[in-house]
């Protein structure tokens, strides 16, 4: 049996609906993170709080797509991407409980990584929608 990392294997079953929101979710939910940050750091400190509580339910579509591309054969061709996401949230968590000086500072590099991956992930998955129908429209 060939394994296939093609992300336009079985385009005729179409993406689940969990996938494609969790795809949209990471990089919408990361901006708010940045901006969020920002906002604690120049105006409201009150607003970290928001910030700790939004970064914890970004672990939800991080493991989905993870899980997607793992468990569902037409998605993994997504799987490295979805592995690369979860491994830097595994690591943005990991920053953001350190205390020391040095490391707590690689948080934000860490998260403009995430946000990067999961761009280029959803990317992937706009590419994979929009081949799917154009096939339904030449057929």
């Amino acid at each position: 049996m060939k394994t296939s990392r093609d992300t336009f294997t079985d385009l005729d079953r179409g993406m689940p609906g969990w996938f494609i929101f969790s795809a949209w979710f990471l990089p919408v939910g990361i901006l708010g993170q940045f901006l969020s940050a920002g906002s604690a750091l120049f105006h409201d400190s009150g607003l970290w709080g928001l910030h700790v509580a939004a970064g914890g339910i970004l672990v939800l579509p991080a493991i989905a797509l993870l899980v997607g591309a793992l468990s569902v054969p037409r998605l993994r061709g997504f799987g490295w991407w979805a592995s690369l996401i979860f491994i830097i949230y595994l690591i943005q968590v990991a920053l953001a409980v350190e205390t020391m000086p040095l490391l707590l500072s690689v948080h934000p590099f860490n998260g403009a990584l995430l946000l990067s991956a999961s761009l280029v992930l959803l990317a992937k998955v706009e590419r994979r929608r929009a081949q799917a129908l154009s096939m339904e429209t030449f057929q």
